[in-house]
């Protein structure tokens, strides 16, 4: 295998044994998010290769097995934070002062705020509750960037000023919904993402100017409007209300533009050491051709691209994320990498059926893993080597199982702890064709 030119990273468990300070989590019990916060880090990682090697004992040999590559520092590693805003409990009568005037700001559907609307209510943000709508203050998160979250707070402090109210989910009332603020890893842009129930926010202009004179780190804002009654954050209309709309960070070198619906890993040090590994197992030397299946905006095929790979092919079924990965692509100057918009499966079928052969596929499929059919279409293009990445180790393991069947070989499998203190694993398993199984294990 050809020696990566960025190097491996990441920390074993016995390396992280006295490195590690453990910080207590003083809304542990209130939030739920992180289920193992008041666990040893070094104790987690044994704790998950021990899983890994349990769920993977049917398709791979324990040879197989590498220690899990965990984090130096696990804390504040969420580069994304999101927040609702919800009406709490009734504050005392102020005579007037401090009451907001909806005149100032946006109101949302049946959301005045102004002179005599009902008595001002406290403004609730954080996180909510694992299985409820029960919003937790989690302002000492251990996990979430730090500016990330005085933004969350700075932003709950300036919406009564400009008669901004919160969204009340039973009612369907009240302006503001949710903030989502995106830091980037290298960049230190910062993207502020306010979802509205409803488009008219006549004081955005001031409330920028406000937010960006309070948090000078904010870039640029942008304003989702969502007005159905559902628990999908997000709607379909937006529009930059301050800034370019999106920021731009770098990920193994290369630049990538992120916008409010971009897909962006929500860990950046751990992605990096998510895809050095997988470009490692690929073992490009400069001739390979690689298929990117499940592609989205490009990451992972135009890191291969960059780093070894003679011509990628990205596939992915989403127009729009086929639309930023061919942007990303030109940003960064890369010009042996394609992307298609389609089925991958049916790609990689009409590839067989020309006789087209590729060396190696790339694949990092949603939580539910790969379709029987497109696991057919796999076998039937017979790429020499298949990378698969994975956020769900358990339909991995069944995927993994079906290749088996079908004379591959599981090579190895690295787990790679990319959201500590819960009870996420990732995971990579190299596979290789029936002719490859003599492949040296320094792969």
């Amino acid at each position: 295998m050809q020696n990566s030119s960025f190097g491996s990273k990441g920390a074993c468990a016995s390396a992280l044994e006295d490195a590690v300070p453990h910080p207590e989590c003083p809304v542990e019990r209130q939030c739920g998010a992180c289920q193992h916060i008041s666990v040893a880090y070094a104790d987690q990682l044994a704790a998950k290769d021990a899983q890994v090697a349990k769920l993977f004992a049917e398709v791979a040999d324990p040879s197989a097995l590498l220690p899990i590559l965990g984090m130096e520092d696990p804390y504040y590693y969420r580069n994304k934070v999101a927040s609702p805003y919800a009406p709490g409990r009734k504050l005392p009568a102020s005579g007037g002062k401090g009451k907001a005037d909806s005149s100032k700001g946006g109101r949302g559907k049946g959301g005045k705020n102004g002179k005599g609307a009902a008595p001002r209510r406290e403004i609730l943000c954080g996180m909510y509750a694992a299985g409820t709508h029960r919003i937790v203050s989690t302002d000492a998160c251990l996990l979430e960037n730090q500016q990330a979250k005085r933004i969350i707070r700075v932003i709950r402090d300036l919406m009564p000023r400009y008669g901004i109210t919160p969204y009340d989910e039973d009612r369907g009332t009240g302006f503001l919904r949710h903030a989502i603020v995106r830091v980037g890893h290298t960049s230190e842009e910062v993207l502020v993402t306010l979802v509205t129930n409803g488009r008219e926010f006549p004081a955005s202009r001031n409330f920028c100017r406000d937010l960006v004179k309070r948090c000078p780190g904010v870039t640029t804002v942008v304003q989702n409007v969502n007005e159905r009654q559902t628990n999908v954050i997000l709607g379909q209309r937006e529009q930059t209300l301050y800034g370019p709309g999106f920021i731009l960070d770098k990920l193994c070198g290369l630049s990538f533009r992120i916008s409010s619906q971009s897909f962006y890993q929500v860990n950046a040090v751990q992605t990096e050491v998510l895809y050095r590994r997988a470009i490692e197992l690929a073992g490009f030397s400069g001739n390979e051709s690689a298929i990117d299946a499940y592609c989205g905006t490009g990451t992972i095929g135009l890191v291969a691209a960059k780093h070894g790979a003679a011509q990628v092919t990205g596939v992915d079924s989403v127009a729009s994320a086929v639309r930023d990965a061919r942007e990303n692509a030109r940003h960064n100057g890369v010009e042996n990498a394609r992307f298609v918009v389609g089925d991958a499966g049916d790609f990689m079928r009409a590839q067989a059926a020309d006789g087209c052969s590729v060396d190696v596929l790339l694949m990092d499929p949603p939580r539910a893993g790969a379709s029987e059919e497109f696991l057919h279409a796999a076998v039937a293009l017979a790429p020499k080597r298949i990378v698969y990445i994975s956020c769900n180790p358990t339909t991995q393991v069944r995927d993994l199982a079906f290749l088996c069947d079908r004379g591959f070989t599981v090579k190895v499998v690295q787990p790679v702890d990319m959201f500590p203190h819960t009870d996420h694993i990732e995971t990579i398993a190299l596979i290789v064709a029936p002719e490859n199984r003599n492949l040296p294990s320094s792969f």
